[in-house]
Parts: C-alpha cells; structure tokens; sequence
C-alpha cells in the first residue's frame, strides 16, 4: 500500500505512461493547427516532452523536426542560505548560439516551445518575449521580412492567476497544454531519486483520482 494521503492535495506524482499519453494527444491537434518547424526545448522540463512530441509530430516522408534548447531558471530577488529559491526573476543559463544555425535559421519559422508546466508563466512570457527579439534582431540583419510565428506547449497548465501573460496570438489559437491541473507541485518522472517508488504513487493517484 502507498502512503499517498500526503500526496492527495499539495503534491501530485505523474506517471511516464500519463505524460507520454498527453504528449501523443496533443500532437494530433498541434499538427492540425499548427505544423511547427522547429522546437524549442525550455531546459531541462521541456526536454523529455519535446522529444516525445517529435515522435508524433513527424509526418510520413518529412524530416524529424529539429530540436533546439534554452536553458531558463526563475530566481527570487536575493539568496537565502541555502542558495537561491525559485520565484521571481528569470535568469538565462543556456540560450540559442544564432552563429551555428542553418543559414536561413529561425526566421520566418513556425517554432514551438516546449515546457514541462505553466505555473506562473514568468519563463514562458520570457522565453517568447526575448527569442522574438533576438530573432526579429537577425531578420533586419540580414535584411529579411518573413514572419517567425511562435506557438507553446506545455503538458500541464496550472488553472491560477498567472503572474505574466502571453501575446494574444499565442493564447487563442496557438497554446496546447496536455491537461489542465490545480495548483498543486508537480513531481514528474525524470525529478525522482526513485523511480519504482515514484511509478508506484503516481499510479496509485490515478486510481483514486478514477
């Protein structure tokens, strides 16, 4: 028996089997409403889904759809003794290296971003806001006009006041999120020290929650 009465109201475990399922669920539409060129992998939640999704995503004859990767992490305003605590100010540790990619690049590209969960929405407001500057910089660079059209997708969205909002664009036809959760923390698969045990709650919720 699994001790999941702690679990029940703050804390949900999510199963590999359930967020692969999402993932393959929500591909059909993203590829109905929205074909996407590229990924953008926001690091390291957004790496597993992204390459789930790429699976499904994939159509008969076409390339596999290239995957690139940010790295984003949210910070409070100062350091506490034991480091610093997830909050408020974005800070880049890894970002797209324009110099290595193909000579058409980014512009002018469907490009979707990946992420684990929409809790605030600080690093996806972030992620769009600042890929659209740096690729809209490139664009005049090299004298181009092409729009480059950015779409999200995260696998669970957190119904909560968000802190920051995305563009209108995006959040009327071109925002997919697996499944629609409480507020509550998300522990996913590729977080557990142990995986067996965190199956084993995972599936256990489930049942319940069924």
């Amino acid at each position: 028996m699994y001790p999941i009465k702690r679990h029940e109201k703050r804390w949900m475990d999510k199963a590999k089997l359930q967020i692969h399922k999402l993932c393959q669920q929500s591909a059909q539409q993203i590829l109905n409403e929205f074909r996407p060129d590229y990924m953008i992998a926001i690091a390291g939640g957004g790496y597993i889904p992204a390459r789930i999704l790429r699976t499904f995503l994939k159509r008969p004859g076409a390339k596999n759809i290239p995957i690139q990767a940010i790295g984003l992490v949210l910070y409070e305003d100062h350091c506490s003794g034991s480091g610093e605590v997830a909050g408020k100010e974005v800070v880049r540790t890894q970002w797209l290296d324009f110099s290595t990619l193909s000579p058409e690049g980014l512009i002018g590209k469907r490009i979707l971003i990946v992420d684990e969960v929409d809790d605030s929405r600080r690093t996806l407001h972030y992620a769009v806001t600042e890929l659209g500057k740096d690729i809209s910089a490139q664009a005049e660079k090299m004298g181009r006009e092409e729009e480059t059209v950015f779409g999200v997708f995260v696998v669970h969205n957190k119904d909560k006041e968000k802190v920051c909002e995305l563009p209108g664009e995006v959040m009327q036809s071109r925002y997919w999120a697996g499944e629609t959760t409480g507020d509550q923390w998300i522990c996913y698969p590729w977080e557990a020290t142990d995986i067996d045990d965190h199956e084993g709650l995972a599936t256990a919720q489930e049942n319940i929650a069924g």
